[in-house]
């Protein structure tokens, strides 16, 4: 199997990198091929589905911010799953972001996380000023998500807003407080609103684990969808050796495992 990086056209450029190192995000407009798009709303709107029908069978409300991996169930457990994760799998260890992975990363590259995002028209709420690895309860080398955008996102419908590492004064892990009565974790509390990601459909937001980044609200009449995978250059693991989230092995050595 050839290595990745021998691809004579490369995704990320040296401008990209400049970028990724000085502010710790750039972003590759339209790059996800429409097929894996597709098949990826899909994935989401089926899944969406199975979330409201549970919610209403129980009679509770529907959810405003949807946050749900395709990886956290076993394989049969639930059938709608299974089918999203195959679809979800045809992406996540595409040659695309082999390509990707590989130039920030390096030539290992595991598959730790990964989720959809998406908040419902006209009332999807804000996430907080955080670092994603502020949700990881062990040290740890900062990591790479990758935002991908399954709708054209606008300050309108909520994109995410990113602080480059100068105007946060750090690009370390700094101390979170949780917000009361919320998930969310609070990283920053600053006036600077950030720098808002406005992109089409298909785009990819890749930024360190350590940016602090928020969205705000939807405000439109209809959904936006991301889907999130995150990848690191060796497994998130903790004291006992045991994987936080996923440890999918993808690239070795820079050639594909998946």
């Amino acid at each position: 199997m050839p290595i990745v990086s021998e691809s004579p056209t490369p995704l990320v450029t040296a401008e990209h990198l400049r970028q990724f190192e000085e502010k710790g995000f750039f972003v590759l407009e339209g790059v996800i091929p429409q097929a894996h798009l597709e098949m990826m709303r899909t994935a989401c709107v089926d899944l969406i589905d199975q979330i409201d029908e549970r919610a209403d069978e129980a009679g509770k409300p529907r959810t405003t911010k949807y946050f749900f991996s395709v990886w956290d169930e076993p394989q049969g457990a639930n059938p709608v799953k299974d089918a999203a994760r195959a679809r979800v799998k045809e992406f996540v260890f595409s040659d695309l972001m082999a390509r990707i992975t590989q130039s920030l990363l390096g030539d290992d590259v595991y598959l730790s996380y990964e989720q959809f995002v998406v908040k419902a028209a006209e009332k999807g709420g804000t996430f907080a000023w955080h670092q994603d690895s502020a949700y990881v309860p062990f040290a740890h080398d900062p990591y790479l998500t990758c935002w991908c955008t399954l709708d054209d996102v606008t300050e309108e419908n909520g994109t995410v807003y990113m602080l480059p590492y100068d105007r946060a004064g750090t690009r370390d892990l700094v101390p979170h407080t949780k917000l009361e009565d919320d998930f969310d974790l609070v990283g920053y509390r600053g006036d600077d609103p950030g720098d808002a990601v406005i992109a089409p459909a298909g785009s990819i937001a890749l930024f360190s684990s350590h940016v602090l980044h928020r969205s705000g609200p939807n405000t439109t009449t209809r959904r936006r969808r991301i889907y999130l995978p995150q990848y690191s250059s060796a497994p998130l693991l903790d004291s006992a050796g045991k994987p936080l989230y996923i440890a999918e092995p993808f690239l070795k050595d820079g050639k594909r495992v998946q």
